[in-house]
């Protein structure tokens, strides 16, 4: 049995593969105790590798001994994970979108599940799922539901600024001004795919495109991307039933590789 985890900065996904497939899964918000909640996660696991990714993997490292000796811990950078993942789910897909809590990848994919070219944008919350999250929280939506609202919008204001702060400002001065709310979030959603459609891009888009992260629940989201991309009949993102185990997957993959 191999293992993968994927130690975001909003989560932490676990995955456990056993000859080829899937057998367990698991996902714990990161709190401000993550070794903690890998250890809630990893509780009775005994894999005969485990691969750890994500914003966080370096503490996996630390935990090894403390979780069972000799338990054999490596990583990977989250770029091959979500390429590795990616193409498992999707053997057909050339290019891999992740928006996550912190940061946003865009990936060009080669055949096997090679990473060709990328990018990705962790400076700062822009453009990714903590953006969204807290212009949901201007609304007083769970941020689950923010998608669905922001489509009820009809004509969507220009967002400038992809700042969360100043994003929040042009949000409420919009709001001062009696803009329909709902088109207020439409508009802060369609600045996130402007920003997004930019990046996949840089590193030459090519149909099929996964869409994996957290963000890839929200419908808004999806459907702006899809219109943005000119994506033609056939060419519609490719979305697993759950995208956000995407990179843990992909560490799964990767641990079993090294035998």
């Amino acid at each position: 049995m191999f293992a993968g985890i994927d130690i975001g900065s909003r989560s932490i996904e676990l995955i456990l593969l056993e000859d080829g497939g899937v057998v367990r899964s698991g996902r714990l918000p990161t709190t401000f105790d993550p070794a903690a909640q890998c250890r809630t996660l990893l509780d009775g696991v005994r894999p005969k590798r485990l691969v750890a990714t994500g914003y966080g993997r370096s503490l996996m490292e630390k935990l090894a001994g403390e979780l069972a000796p000799g338990l054999d811990v490596q990583t990977v950078t989250e770029i091959k994970a979500h390429a590795l993942g990616a193409h498992h789910r999707f053997p057909e897909a050339r290019t891999v979108l992740d928006i996550g809590g912190q940061d946003t990848k865009a990936i060009a994919l080669l055949p096997g599940g090679k990473v060709g070219k990328f990018e990705m944008n962790d400076r700062c919350a822009a453009g990714t799922g903590k953006f969204l999250e807290y212009t949901a929280g201007v609304f007083q939506i769970p941020v689950e539901e923010f998608g669905t609202y922001a489509l009820q919008g009809d004509a969507a204001p220009d967002i400038t600024s992809m700042c969360t702060v100043f994003a929040e400002t042009e949000a409420t001065s919009l709001m001062a001004q009696g803009e329909k709310p709902q088109n207020i979030a439409l508009g802060l959603h369609e600045a996130i795919v402007k920003r997004t459609a930019n990046m996949l891009s840089r590193v030459g888009l090519q149909f099929p495109v996964v869409f994996a992260g957290g963000v890839a629940h929200n419908p808004c989201v999806r459907e702006l991307l899809s219109r943005k991309l000119n994506a033609r009949l056939g060419e519609e993102l490719l979305v697993s039933d759950d995208p956000d185990m995407n990179g843990a997957l992909g560490a799964a993959l990767w641990a079993a590789r090294q035998s």
